[in-house]
């Protein structure tokens, strides 16, 4: 445990007490925010003179933050799913994965089987120095998407924490299995209130479905922190980007996605670096709206790393 000057002490023993009136009264929430983000900065300051471990020690104050907001939020009214425009069906896409600087890190598969419907649909990343993210879930295509069950298992020195987390739609059973700092087995196992527009392994999904001049204000997510987190994502068209086929010229529809992260724990999370990066995900539009390019974070803390479509390259003479 972090021995804090006591200057610094009082500032927590204060962001407490926030925290506790953000839950007993959550209309004051932007006095909170003032109140929270002047603390941040003088804890910022004393952050620079203690070093690494005063910053690891307040990174437990967001998940308090963030695990009150997360209070807040399963009270909140949930949004509508995305209506479905197009039906989806058998699909096998093959992808890269890069570094921002564009050095290759993994090759993916994406593939996915529809049943009626009901569609399953797997993405699985294999890294070049032994790791995998491997992830697959099975939603309904009922005039609505609903996410029915969710699969996510991260593992290899890719990743700061393997992890292995599965969500239950309709019951809400969401459970995480991770090892900590010290590598030991745990487990978080929590009921939640997952709303109807919950779009875990979905997002691509739903950005090919939606209309650019009527944009759904967020979709839910659940986030691995390890402890399961229900977290909003709100999506903005930044734009269109020119992109080429064979020399022919495209436009992609350019969606940000943001993690929206409210009150106290939203002030917080950037003066400890856990703000989430912006995700971009870039849509070819039309009569058959097709997947170009994303670039997003795949875990907590994670860099944005891009993906792309790729073509088989074959050998010589072929």
């Amino acid at each position: 445990m972090v021995e804090f000057d006591e200057p610094i002490r009082a500032r927590l023993v204060k962001l407490e007490v926030i925290d506790q009136a953000g839950v007993n009264h959550a209309t004051q929430g932007r006095d909170d925010e003032e109140r929270c983000l002047q603390l941040g900065l003088g804890l910022r300051r004393g952050f620079r003179r203690r070093g690494i471990a005063v910053a690891i020690e307040l990174r437990n104050y967001f998940a308090i933050a963030l695990a009150i907001v997360g209070l807040l939020w399963t009270s909140a009214s949930s949004a509508e799913p995305v209506v479905v425009r197009h039906v989806e069906g058998l699909v096998h896409g093959f992808l890269s994965l890069r570094t921002p600087e564009g050095d290759v890190l993994a090759s993916g598969d994406l593939i996915q089987v529809a049943q009626g419907d009901r569609v399953t649909s797997r993405l699985v990343f294999h890294f070049k120095d032994g790791s995998m993210n491997d992830e697959t879930s099975v939603f309904s295509q009922r005039g609505h998407f609903r996410l029915l069950s969710y699969n996510l298992v991260q593992k290899g020195p890719a990743f700061e924490q393997p992890l292995d987390m599965t969500i239950h739609g309709p019951s809400g059973h969401v459970t995480v299995r991770y090892k900590n700092e010290h590598g030991e087995e745990k487990v978080e196992d929590e009921q939640m209130n997952l709303p109807p527009d919950l779009a875990n392994g979905m997002i691509i999904t739903l950005l090919k479905n939606v209309r650019r001049d009527a944009l759904p204000l967020s979709v839910s997510l659940v986030a691995a922190t390890p402890k399961p987190r229900l977290v909003k994502l709100t999506i903005a068209v930044a734009g269109t980007e020119p992109f080429s086929i064979a020399g022919s010229a495209r436009k992609a529809t350019d969606y940000v996605l943001k993690v929206d992260i409210k009150g106290i724990a939203g002030v917080v999370a950037p003066l400890v670096g856990k703000q989430p990066p912006d995700s971009h995900v870039w849509i070819l539009e039309g009569e058959a709206p097709a997947f170009v390019r994303s670039q997003a974070p795949m875990f907590m803390g994670g860099p944005a790393w891009k993906t792309d479509l790729v073509s088989p390259v074959w050998s010589r003479g072929r």
